[in-house]
């Protein structure tokens, strides 16, 4: 096609990892991880839940939770996901945890929120949920649950949910990205 740059595959001068490059002009397409953004939104002692209306996992339950768009701050995204999936008003407490999923280029930002009004919580399906709910920790549906994630970021809010926010945490053991530090970089091509 006329006009279309061509790409190639190659390791940039001054670069370690292999890239799309534009034969023509050299630009290097750059692609990193997305950044998902959500919360799990607290209420006397239970936890608001969302059924996905749309895939994947359509039918599962999750935390209000998505893309985080240019332009915004982690918690801007954040209020935003919940309002679109919950239309709920968040007010937050803190980072809760930092989870990534490198085999599909993601970094999950998981905040530990509350309803903006606590004495009239207020929440309704948006268009990406089917419906929404409070669930206390033993009426979770947990064999529904969208994703793995999901269940890490509930097990650190359940862990400690009436205390003040230490550090995030992190992937669980056996679920951490697979670079150990230690790897050396690519060798450089001849």
């Amino acid at each position: 096609m006329p006009g279309m740059p061509e790409f190639q595959r190659q390791i940039p001068e001054g670069d370690t990892r292999e890239r799309l490059v534009c034969a023509t002009c050299g630009h290097i397409d750059y692609q990193n991880p997305r950044v998902v953004v959500g919360s799990v939104v607290a209420h006397d002692g239970r936890v608001l839940l969302c059924r996905r209306a749309i895939e994947p996992r359509r039918g599962f339950w999750t935390l209000p939770a998505g893309f985080l768009e240019l332009g915004e701050t982690p918690e801007e995204g954040a209020a935003r996901e919940a309002w679109e999936e919950a239309r709920v008003r968040l007010a937050f407490d803190g980072l809760l945890g930092v989870f990534s999923i490198a085999r599909i280029g993601q970094v999950q930002l998981i905040f530990r929120a509350r309803f903006a009004d606590p004495a009239a919580p207020s929440y309704a399906a948006g268009p990406e949920s089917a419906e929404v709910g409070l669930f206390a920790w033993d009426r979770i549906p947990w064999a529904e649950i969208a994703f793995p994630s999901v269940h890490w970021a509930l097990a650190a809010w359940h862990a400690g949910a009436a205390a003040p926010l230490g550090a995030p945490v992190g992937n669980p053991a056996g679920h951490a990205a697979p670079f150990s530090g230690s790897r050396p970089p690519p060798a450089a091509p001849n």
